[in-house]
């Protein structure tokens, strides 16, 4: 320092195309410390510094500047040395010829350095930096060349440094490779002592981590029992209780850890856990609770197929969380929602043929597709003709899964549960003997898998609700009495079933519902309203007046009982208040009811107050 004017150690001048080297050069330089045995010692340059710094390179330190010249200047003058990093384009640069100009002018006993970045060095040096020999012809001057194939990064810095401070480039090198040699010799020892330190400690950390790891894998390994094997079997039972608190504990195991740190798999197993939970609240008539399952569920195995979007595992469990978000839409009447998330879900069903159309689980996921879009063209659109083409196109899928899989008893059910779903397509198009002959269908493969598993309570459900289709088909083809005789029975049957697990609102829905289109039957068939009464019971539970479903359809035979004797009932005002509405729903998602059908009915036969 003079004064307050700076003292720059070099001015780095380059072609704007090589700031980048530039940068990096500049960085280098004011980082390298010199080896401690030669700092201080005088050379023509002066006395040698410990760094380097400060040294200047124009195109940063110039930016903010207002007089471009007057500042170029002024750090030439202040520089002991000039570096011109040297390539095709700094050859070709006016800038970098001019600041090797005046640096020259302003100083022609200091040094001008030149640094090869880039290209054939014939081609890189300005002409400025050239000299010529005794004949008139042009000298290339030396230079530190950076190049890999030149001096290398490491050579070529020691040559800058060497040249800066006026050192002789062996002496620097030896001295810098000892400095370099005894750090490495410093940290050797260090890292020898870390090591015997810790090497105790590690074998103790090793020994806990192989613990931990041996406690993970056997609780993740009843986590997937008790969501696979022991719930299949609770399945069976008919235990609702029993399997939410199987679930219960198999999510709780997850609540206590960090899932930033889980690996994919056991992400992909609370996925399943959520799944299941939502599937038993959905089952108990939760729909805020198995939304929320369902719906944070998503979120997981979203987040895992973003990582793999091509693997199929990912593929399928993110399916089935669309799947499952959807179906709680379409029961809370969310219809436009609830098509959407079915329509996402074939779409990953599509992409699952398109890894393995042969693959008969990815040709399920291909049926219950289909059988999504067609339930939503029958119920929310009503359009069954369109659906009875989407169920059959389900059957396709299911029955090629079954061909493949021929002793699969799931399957084999979802292929059953198909002809029901066509048969109510058929039913709505009045096609009453199609539809019966789907619903034969399903009863054959229903008494099938019965006979193998006759204590399996979801096939003894099925078969009521083949029972409960059959009679739907005699009551809309104008059989009445078949359809009462073939009632009776079937609500016996349900009401049995719904005792042996009350804490299973699907099964009690089953009942009431099917009390409630017995009711139907026998005042089609002529029956008196005090018949219709035992099955209006189960209008008075809390389920049926939690569920606004259920509430609705317990109004409409309320009113027509009341039509049938002659009286004033509450169900008349409820039916005129919630008219738009139900108007609005059209059809129940879960029974097939039309209600404009039913309300028509009732309009025409209730008395006015």
């Amino acid at each position: 320092m003079d004064g307050d004017l700076v003292r720059y150690r070099a001015f780095i001048s380059y072609s704007h195309r090589d700031a980048a080297f530039g940068r990096r050069l500049h960085r280098r330089l004011e980082r390298y410390g010199l080896p401690a045995r030669l700092v201080g010692r005088t050379t023509a340059r002066g006395a040698v510094p410990r760094r380097l710094a400060p040294i200047f390179r124009d195109r940063e330190e110039l930016s903010a500047a207002g007089d471009l010249t007057a500042e170029v200047r002024a750090a030439l003058a202040a520089s002991d040395a000039l570096i011109v990093v040297c390539s095709p384009a700094a050859a070709a640069s006016p800038w970098v010829a001019r600041e090797v100009e005046l640096f020259r002018g302003l100083h022609p006993d200091r040094p001008v350095l030149a640094v090869v970045a880039a290209g054939d060095p014939a081609l890189a040096f300005p002409d400025a930096l050239r000299t010529r020999d005794a004949e008139g012809a042009p000298v290339e001057p030396l230079a530190a060349d950076f190049r890999p194939e030149g001096d290398g990064p490491r050579l070529g810095l020691l040559k800058l440094v060497a040249g800066v401070v006026g050192l002789g480039l062996d002496e620097l090198i030896q001295r810098d490779a000892q400095r370099r040699l005894r750090g490495v010799m410093a940290v050797t020892v260090a890292a020898l002592i870390a090591v015997l330190a810790m090497g105790t400690l590690t074998i103790f950390a090793l020994a806990s981590r192989a613990e931990a790891q041996r406690q993970r894998a056997e609780a993740e390994a009843l986590v997937e029992f008790m969501l696979t094997d022991l719930r299949d079997r609770l399945k069976g039972v008919g235990r609702l209780d029993v399997l939410t608190a199987v679930n219960a504990r198999a999510l709780g195991y997850y609540a206590d850890q960090d899932l930033q740190r889980l690996p994919a798999d056991s992400l992909e197993r609370r996925a399943r856990a959520l799944h299941a939970m939502g599937e038993d609240d959905e089952a108990r008539g939760d729909m805020a609770a198995a939304s929320t399952e369902f719906r944070e569920a998503r979120r997981t195995t979203g987040a895992l197929l973003a990582d793999l979007p091509g693997d199929p595992e990912r593929i399928f469990n993110h399916a089935q969380s669309e799947y499952w978000v959807a179906f709680i839409d379409w029961r809370r009447h969310r219809f436009a929602q609830a098509e959407a998330g079915f329509q996402r879900y074939a779409d990953l069903a599509q992409r699952l043929l398109a890894i393995d159309a042969n693959n008969p689980d990815w040709r399920m996921e291909a049926g219950y597709a289909e059988n999504n879009l067609g339930m939503v063209a029958l119920r929310d659109r009503d359009d069954p003709a369109a659906a009875e083409a989407r169920f059959k196109r389900a059957l396709v899928h299911f029955q090629a899964a079954v061909r493949a899989k021929p002793a699969d008893a799931d399957l084999k059910r979802e292929l059953a549960d198909g002809y029901g779903w066509l048969a109510d397509s058929q039913r709505a198009l009045r096609h009453f003997g199609d539809a019966r002959a789907s619903r034969r269908q399903e009863a054959a493969i229903i008494a099938a898998l019965a006979a193998a598993d006759p204590k399996n309570s979801v096939y003894i459900r099925d078969h009521l609700g083949n029972d409960l289709g059959l009679g739907l088909i005699d009551l809309d083809d104008g059989k009445p009495t078949a359809a009462r005789a073939r009632l009776v029975r079937t609500y016996a049957e349900a009401a049995k079933l719904a005792a042996a697990d009350p804490e299973n609102a699907w099964r009690a829905k089953q009942k009431l519902a099917t009390g409630l289109f017995l009711a139907k039957a026998i005042l089609a068939d002529g029956g008196s309203p005090g018949a219709v009464t035992p099955y209006l019971a189960d209008c008075g539970s809390k389920l049926a007046l939690e569920d606004e479903e259920t509430r609705d359809f317990c109004a409409i035979i309320a009113a027509r009982v009341a039509t049938a004797r002659g009286v004033i009932d509450p169900s008349l005002d409820y039916l005129r208040r919630n008219e738009p509405r139900l108007r609005a729903i059209h059809r129940s998602p879960r029974w097939g009811i039309d209600f404009n059908l039913e309300l028509e009915f009732t309009k025409a036969n209730r008395k006015e107050h």
